[in-house]
């Protein structure tokens, strides 16, 4: 009697056991993955990883309007970038569902060799002699951080966000290149690629739907669109000169 109630027991808490583990695999984790919004950026430089860029009013005014979209949403992890610009968007998402904003490196910008320089599409510097030797290998890029190195950072980024929010949404502010490589690995495209066609405006959300621990979804949307400056959306023509007091010009970030 008494063995074959420890069997009942066993075997009820091998079902339990392989129910939760059934549950784990087909739950659904959604990770927002946003750009920061405008920047701070009146000399129009690239800025990279260089401290000290903030966003501008009206980046303030986009990070304010993602986490007006993000406000009924089930988050339960915010993370960012370390650059101000990431920090400062993502603030008002965790202040609205009242929680701890994290910090992860490996969302940060792509490195860049171009950093505190006006170097953008249109702008005559790959007319420049001293610019020649790093433009030899646009696959790897040879200007910057290789596109496969920042694939496996951010996505080892997103897979701790679904960890951290298992069963809900998360949210993780990053930058434009860095985003737009990221999808472009899970959707199975080539890294290599024009940035005037990157589809990551500012203040955009690029959404991936994890079952378990696959992605089986991506999503993008535009909450702050109507105040993205005509040029900065995907697509627009390159500005040449200096930005307009207040606005940034320049490409990815």
């Amino acid at each position: 009697m008494s063995g074959s109630a420890n069997g009942a027991s066993a075997s009820a808490e091998g079902r339990s056991a392989e129910d939760r583990s059934v549950s784990r695999d087909e739950q659904l984790t959604v990770v927002h993955v946003v750009r920061h919004g405008e920047v701070h950026n009146p000399d129009g430089v690239l800025y990279g990883r260089r401290p000290g860029y903030h966003l501008s009013d009206l980046g303030r005014q986009m990070a304010d309007r993602v986490a007006e979209h993000l406000e009924k949403r089930d988050i339960t992890h915010v993370v960012a970038s370390p650059l101000e610009r990431a920090q400062e968007t993502a603030a008002p998402v965790a202040k609205a569902h009242g929680l701890d904003l994290a910090t992860d490196a490996r969302l940060i910008e792509a490195a860049n060799v171009f950093e505190g320089k006006t170097f953008g599409v249109g702008d005559g510097a790959l007319r420049k002699p001293d610019n020649w030797k790093h433009l030899t290998n646009p696959f790897k890029p040879s200007w910057g951080e290789p596109y496969i190195e920042q694939v496996v950072r951010m996505m080892g980024a997103l897979d701790a966000a679904r960890d951290a929010a298992r069963g809900h949404e998360a949210v993780c502010v990053s930058h434009q290149l860095p985003i737009w490589i990221l999808r472009s690995f899970v959707e199975r495209r080539r890294l290599w690629h024009d940035p005037r066609k990157r589809q990551c405006t500012l203040a955009s959300l690029t959404s991936f739907t994890y079952r378990g621990d696959r992605i089986v979804s991506v999503g993008y949307s535009e909450p702050a669109r109507d105040l993205v400056p005509a040029h900065l959306l995907a697509g627009a023509k390159p500005v040449k000169g200096k930005a307009a007091k207040g606005q940034s010009k320049a490409f990815g970030a």
